[in-house]
């Protein structure tokens, strides 16, 4: 058929007015007999719908729940264990920025302070449709009573007990006009003494330790106890969180007697056992002292008596590994392949960087560590396609690190997907991406304080099974979109599949709301009815009248 120009406006019009974004920026209710505003917390009636497959019968299955969120954010600190690091200092520059709004200059022209790369503080989440059809996006900080980044008190521990704002300049991450005008304000922020442990680091991080706590494992671990209970007090925090972003560890070997029960982790603290970390020592400490305690490194920091001693005290543990660069693009590249019916048969991953964090990685065993983290992040999509897939068959997967001093923060990841198509046919992507290391983890840092505060006010009540309403379990899998290898509850799936994670934290969000999770049917828009419905709606006139086509 051929439009005649007068159909064609009219036709382009149409579109316009079906086919556009709306933000809402501003705060917003829900008005719905599921969901109710109190002046403690918003309560929401939720329906759970899920399907279970049993053999080759399936079943859809509906739980009645009510959700309630505390509406009140509390006065709320965040100790880094490396405040020092090239994270830790980015950090709280970062957030000292974007507070006093801070511009600065470079070559480009002005700047001004952003939370760009953090998920909750800079993407938009789909809330619903206009009248007339148009979807309607605001900011995912808006969906609920969020931990503002600006109101953090900041605080923590570090081997190196350069000041911060010395640290900043060594690490070389921020501009340096923007350096200079934060200097005034973080040369007196000193991280407290931490701990050191060298076995457990490469050999070449003894000579940044020049602020390290001394004594038994058990004398340092009341210090770090005590450390929390004073930042805490002297700065009138309502709660802590604790976060490491200190260096990579080796694995911890899990040996029965020594780490594997609450009691015998407890025990081999106060004995000084050599196979205890100190990503442990703090993990328990912040876990006794009833703080959410978040490991942002890939090491083995939760054995499991620590996950024992989170469960029977009800403290919030998450980990392990931020998932900034390379990796979370390779959580994006496989799904997207193997969703495709593509099958990745080959991934070589090549990476050098220049800071601290490289420099510690070049000792086999901290290597060894990462890799681990890094190789595991396909697992799940592979599983989950036995078309392409035989049981236990897996893609071939290398992961190199290199450290080059030179390319500092900046560090280069280089990847080859190379995958079988139709036919017999080969398919090889090659990428290379620079990653400011520092500047796309510490985004993470902020949402992972931010989600894990969220989870703390988050409560639900099923029904027909008593009036007391139950928190997440210990172990706070949501977190996972952050990092690379993520730790969840006994039982519970592994899931590294990055808009699967995504949408786990937009739907429950959602659920807190009474709202429905978001699906992409949009059927308003598959229909000739809903179409035309939608055009009166927008037009005043039946959509007949509007548009002819042939």
């Amino acid at each position: 058929f051929f439009l005649q120009p007068s159909t064609l406006e009219q036709h382009s019009a149409f579109l316009s007015i079906m086919s556009s974004c709306k933000n809402l920026d501003g705060k917003f209710t829900v008005e719905s007999a599921s969901c109710k505003y109190t002046d403690d917390a918003i309560i929401a009636d939720y329906s759970y719908e899920t399907t279970v497959v049993e053999g080759n019968v399936v079943k859809p299955s509906t739980t009645k729940m009510q959700f309630k969120t505390e509406r009140k954010v509390g006065k709320t600190g965040v100790m880094l264990v490396g405040l020092g690091g090239n994270n830790g200092c980015t950090c709280v520059a970062g957030a000292l920025a974007n507070k006093l709004n801070i511009t600065w200059e470079t070559k480009e022209g002005t700047q001004k302070p952003n939370y760009w790369g953090s998920l909750l503080m800079a993407s938009t989440v789909k809330l619903g449709n206009d009248r007339t059809g148009n979807s309607v996006y605001t900011p995912m900080h808006n969906m609920l009573p969020l931990l503002d980044p600006n109101d953090i008190v900041w605080g923590g521990w570090d081997i190196n007990g350069t000041n911060l704002g010395d640290a900043m300049k060594r690490s070389k991450v921020l501009d340096i006009d923007l350096q200079n005008k934060l200097y005034p304000l973080m040369k007196d922020i000193k991280p407290l003494p931490s701990i050191y442990f060298p076995d457990f680091i490469a050999a070449n991080q003894g000579e940044r330790a020049d602020n390290v706590l001394t004594g038994t494992k058990q004398e340092q671990m009341d210090q770090i106890r005590k450390d929390i209970r004073d930042f805490k007090s002297s700065n009138s925090l309502d709660q802590v969180i604790l976060l490491w972003t200190a260096n990579t560890e080796r694995f911890s070997a899990v040996e029965e007697g020594v780490n594997d029960t609450a009691e015998n982790i407890l025990s081999s603290i106060e004995m000084g056992e050599a196979e205890v970390s100190a990503s442990t020592v703090f993990a328990v400490a912040s876990i006794l002292e009833g703080t959410t305690f978040i490991n942002g490194s890939p090491q083995n920091t939760f054995v499991p008596g620590v996950i024992e001693l989170a469960r029977q005290k009800k403290v919030f543990i998450a980990g392990d590994d931020f998932k900034s660069g390379q990796t979370k693009m390779k959580s994006v590249m496989v799904d997207f392949l193997v969703s495709a019916g593509i099958k990745p048969v080959s991934i070589v991953s090549y990476n050098h960087l220049g800071n601290n964090d490289g420099k510690n990685l070049s000792a086999p065993s901290q290597f060894r560590s990462k890799e681990i983290s890094k190789s595991n992040v396909v697992d799940d999509m592979v599983a989950s396609n036995r078309i392409l897939f035989e049981e236990d068959e897996h893609p071939d997967h290398v992961v190199v690190i290199k450290y080059v001093p030179y390319v500092a923060d900046s560090k280069r990841a280089m990847d080859e997907y190379t995958s079988e198509i139709f036919m017999g046919g080969k398919n090889t992507i090659v990428m290379h991406n620079t990653c400011e290391d520092s500047l796309l983890a510490t985004p993470l840092i902020y949402d992972l304080v931010i989600l894990g505060e969220l989870c703390r006010r988050v409560q639900i009540k099923k029904d027909g099974e008593g009036e007391d309403w139950e928190s997440f379990h210990p172990v706070l899998s949501l977190l996972s979109y952050m990092l690379k290898a993520p730790l969840v509850p006994n039982g519970a799936p592994v899931v590294n599949a990055l808009f699967t994670q995504r949408c786990a934290v937009v739907n429950l969000m959602r659920a807190c709301l009474g709202l429905a999770p978001d699906n992409h049917m949009t059927l308003e828009h598959r229909f000739e009815s809903t179409l035309a419905a939608l055009g009166e709606v927008g037009n005043d006139g039946p959509a007949s009248k509007k548009m002819k086509l042939g």
